[in-house]
């Protein structure tokens, strides 16, 4: 998507990392940025309110629910693996969609 206007910050990069906008995990000189991009583009400024709008909606429909502890773990394992750049065993997914455990192939 883009707005068809040359920004310092391209539409493009700015959708890719919207999510990390919005949860506020980005360093602040990039936030800067965005939301420079969003004074100027109406396009990326219209989905950001809507992503935000998403994101507001389900924190006060799904926010109160309790998460078991070892999914948590689960899920923020999964996270550092992808953040540091390592490959997640494709086993992994699989059992996790099907439900099975995993198991270490050698």
């Amino acid at each position: 998507m883009s707005c068809g206007e040359p920004h310092e910050t391209d539409c493009s990069e700015v959708l890719d990392h919207l999510y990390e906008f919005l949860d506020h995990e980005m360093p602040d000189s990039d936030c800067t940025k965005f939301e420079v991009h969003f004074e100027e583009c109406s396009p990326c400024l219209e989905k950001y309110g809507l992503e935000q709008a998403v994101k507001k909606l389900v924190k006060r429909c799904c926010g109160q629910d309790d998460v078991p502890s070892d999914l948590r773990s689960k899920v923020m394992g999964r996270i550092d693996l992808i953040r540091s750049g390592q490959a997640v065993p494709e086993q992994d997914v699989t059992a996790a969609e099907s439900g099975q455990p995993t198991v270490a192939k050698e």
